[in-house]
């Protein structure tokens, strides 16, 4: 995993456009009188949604500012979880799980493709700079492991190959279709159900 730390190059400015002041007044509203600061992870999911999925040092001073609250808490919310991307990582933000259920199933796979076509690096843009990924903790589909998010999508029971083709797409600016590389759907099994079978008799 790479040190988390703020980009170097960062925005002077950085404020709320009118759709995500709207989801952050809606959001803060939710909350009773005096615990709005409780607001404050998904109003920083909402300035990185609108920041090309990463948050600026500029952006937690002025959720600091809308919340009333210490900047260095916001900082501190930001630079703990990471879910929050502290530098750019492109248009397309390739998340490797390498947690053990990926890892016996072969995720240093996926790595090596990552490196092969993105960037050696981690959190190093490609050359277009379109894209970067980085290994993660477990995302939650260990059951189809080995996988990796894009974005918002999961892309699961892959190997080196399947990840190639992946990532040839979106560095061509193509949408790959999230969901089984070995043709499940969701987590089932791959050879048909194999219980629950007699319904009528359960």
């Amino acid at each position: 995993m790479s040190l988390r730390r703020p980009a170097k190059n960062q925005p002077e400015n950085f404020e709320f456009n009118p759709s995500s002041l709207d989801a952050a007044k809606s959001i803060v509203a939710k909350y009773p009188e005096g615990k709005q600061q409780s607001a404050v992870m998904a109003l920083l999911y909402i300035a990185q949604k609108q920041n090309d999925n990463w948050i600026p040092l500029a952006a937690m001073k002025y959720i600091a500012k809308f919340l009333n609250m210490p900047y260095i808490k916001v900082y501190e919310v930001a630079t703990f979880y990471s879910m929050y991307n502290l530098s750019p990582v492109g248009k397309y933000f390739v998340q490797v799980c390498t947690t053990t259920p990926c890892m016996i199933r072969g995720a240093n796979k996926l790595v090596e493709a990552c490196k092969e076509k993105i960037s050696e690096d981690e959190s190093v843009l490609s050359n277009d700079k379109s894209c970067s990924w980085m290994e993660v903790e477990c995302l939650g589909a260990c059951v189809n492991a080995p996988m990796m998010q894009i974005n918002d999508d999961y892309y699961e029971d892959l190997d080196k190959e399947k990840t190639l083709k992946i990532l040839d797409k979106i560095l061509n600016g193509e949408k790959p279709t999230p969901g089984s590389y070995r043709g499940r759907i969701n987590n089932e099994p791959e050879n048909n159900r194999k219980t629950l079978m007699d319904l009528k008799n359960a």
